[in-house]
């Protein structure tokens, strides 16, 4: 078989940041499929818990100085990355002062979710994205993990569609118990619209966990269950979304990696 290129994309990686399974999984799973000769990129945001001295972090120039939309505004992309200790594995970093310079991820010191976690999440997308464009390397397959990762599957099949760097691309979306109840405000549409996205596309993006999660399943071509505490509307999401795309359960044992494995091939195939 060719040599995959694989796309990791997540909130979080260990060792730099660790708030849930995620950070493990990340840890885990490239270097696996890198051990059987795939080809590995990780993108994860730089929280400002990240300690950028202790991690080695270093800025790459010639990634950074994009402007990303959110919105009426532009905000500057930083890329800086590390690698990991023991492990072959770059990490690269999506940064901003505005965004992501704050010394805890979702929440404040007073547990209060913070009001503009959309736009982070959607800086986030975008940012992958256009990183990914700036490295001039294109993935077959993008593995998305968790919410915040949600819009990079429907930013590729339309925004991108006909970037012949995606053509070929297929998405994984991973769905965590890792929900929030906070509700955003409702101009949230507004600020992930870009081009080719019409209304009708956003039609599951609620302005809550749920719709992020929603439009992340709809847009992906596989979906996997990391989880099991799903409330019963993202259950039915589920079962509705299992005629028409891969719906898989994949448990954590022994068999995980050749399991992902066999996953990417066939979705590549």
């Amino acid at each position: 078989m060719s040599k995959l290129r694989i796309l990791y994309v997540a909130s979080e990686i260990n060792p730099f940041l660790q708030t849930s399974e995620v950070a493990d999984f990340i840890r885990q799973l490239p270097q696996g499929m890198q051990e059987r000769g795939m080809e590995i990129r990780i993108l994860v945001p730089r929280f400002g818990l990240i300690n950028e001295r202790k991690n080695r972090l270093h800025e790459v120039v010639r990634l950074s100085g994009i402007n990303i939309a959110v919105g009426d505004e532009e905000k500057p992309l930083t890329i800086k990355v590390a690698s990991i200790p023991n492990a072959k594995l770059q990490v690269y970093f999506i940064d901003n002062e505005d965004y992501f310079h704050r010394k805890s991820v979702f929440f404040d010191k007073e547990n209060n979710f913070y009001e503009d976690n959309d736009e982070r999440a959607i800086f986030f997308c975008k940012g992958v994205i256009e990183t990914v464009k700036k490295l001039g390397w294109g993935p077959d397959i993008v593995h998305c993990n968790d919410w915040m990762t949600s819009l990079i599957p429907m930013y590729l099949k339309a925004t991108y569609k006909n970037d012949p760097l995606f053509k070929n691309t297929k998405t994984v979306f991973s769905v965590y118990d890792n929900g929030f109840k906070y509700k955003f405000n409702n101009d949230l549409l507004d600020k992930v619209k870009m081009l080719d996205i019409e209304d009708s596309m956003l039609a599951n993006l609620s302005a809550d966990y749920e719709g992020f999660i929603k439009v992340g399943m709809e847009y992906s071509d596989a979906v996997i269950k990391a989880g099991e505490d799903f409330s019963e509307s993202l259950a039915q999401q589920f079962a509705a979304f299992d005629n028409e795309k891969r719906i898989d359960t994949i448990e954590k044992d022994e068999n995980l990696l050749d399991s992902y494995y066999n996953l990417y091939n066939e979705l590549a195939g």
